[in-house]
């Protein structure tokens, strides 16, 4: 599989070797060093992806769209001023009873008239509405409460029960929060390759490395527009070929994890009569500019070792090469119809 390169080539011998031989795609041995570095530099990577995502939830702000259910005590003609709504007519798509935030952020309240609160908190909207009510009243016993949470929600997509959108409540909009509102994972769902989609950025997420590096998901904090897409693991697998038993697609565990033995093991393992075991090779990288080649020697039984620690990544190959004997079988197999049509053809001519 190495490719060998000469400098000193004519440039006629040059110009004659094939695209193929022009590629010079680097040959590395998976030892335990080799696995140590790719797995640190899957935690770092991992770790400055989310780190932009982390932060303190903060007090929930009224937006247009809201609901508010205002009741002031003592004064019960205010309360005709909330509306009623008949049993019979209500939908699931029609605004709770209250007083809804209108498109220039303001409610109309009795006595008060236009109040702007979109930007305000509900103590905020609490002290402004008492503020105004004592030109009128005194000293009126004010209660401001949100009947409806409409102004912001978060997009879950993909492999995840309830897909849509999950509206943004006084309780901070976690990642674990936005997935259990949507009634969980699917059994299909990649939890290690998430993608969080905040103003046309994207942000991929590891659930597993983040769990691994004891960090709660709980920190990373979800705002009003995000998309969250949970991927399907049918778009992460690794393709193993050659001399195996079963050549197969393998797919991902739950966690999105996948090693170079779980992948041997969903083909069948390597095919005794026909592989060489001493040359297992993985290919990285085939759609992009740099692709990379992994060789493991898996003649000792301590090779799996290394083989359960040495992740895949998705479209990843895993390429088992035949032995000797199999290459020969091969040859020899392409040269007999040519060697029996000699043959014929000298006895046709005698």
């Amino acid at each position: 599989m190495r490719m060998s390169t000469d400098a000193a080539l004519p440039i006629k011998e040059a110009d004659a070797v094939s695209p193929a031989e022009k590629l010079q795609v680097p040959v590395t041995e998976i030892d335990l060093d080799l696995i140590k570095k790719l797995n640190t530099q899957a935690m770092q990577t991992s770790e400055v992806e989310s780190r932009e995502l982390i932060g303190k939830a903060d007090a929930y702000v009224l937006g247009v769209g809201d609901v508010l259910q205002i009741t002031v005590w003592d004064h019960p003609e205010l309360a005709s001023a909330l509306g009623t709504q008949t049993q019979t007519n209500n939908r699931p798509n029609d605004p709770a009873q209250g007083f809804v935030i209108d498109n220039s952020g303001n409610i109309q309240f009795p006595y008060i008239g236009d109040l702007h609160v979109m930007g305000l908190s509900i103590a905020q909207t609490r002290l402004a509405v008492l503020k105004s009510l004592t030109k009128v009243f005194i000293k009126p016993q004010v209660t401001v409460r949100i009947a409806s949470f409409r102004s912001q929600q978060v997009y879950v997509d993909g492999e995840i029960r309830t897909p849509g959108g999950v509206p943004i409540n006084d309780i901070p909009m976690t990642l674990y929060e936005a997935i259990n509102r949507s009634g969980g994972f699917n059994p299909t769902a990649d939890q290690s390759r998430m993608v969080l989609v905040r103003n046309g950025i994207s942000y991929p997420l590891n659930l597993s490395k983040i769990l691994e590096r004891g960090e709660n998901p709980s920190d990373i904090i979800l705002k009003g527009g995000d998309l969250l897409r949970v991927v399907s693991r049918d778009e992460n697998g690794a393709y193993v070929m050659g001399e195996v038993n079963k050549p197969v697609t393998a797919f991902p565990m739950r966690t999105g994890k996948l090693t170079l033995s779980d992948a041997l093991s969903q083909a069948g393992s390597l095919n005794t009569a026909s592989a060489d075991a001493a040359q297992l090779y993985v290919v990285r990288g085939t759609l992009g500019s740099s692709p990379k080649i992994f060789h493991l020697d898996a003649r000792s039984p301590l090779s799996m070792v290394l083989a359960n620690q040495f992740e895949l990544q998705p479209k990843d190959i895993v390429y088992v090469d035949g032995n000797g004997l199999v290459r020969f079988n091969r040859v020899l197999s392409l040269l007999l119809p040519a060697l029996n049509a000699g043959l014929t053809t000298a006895i046709v001519t005698k």
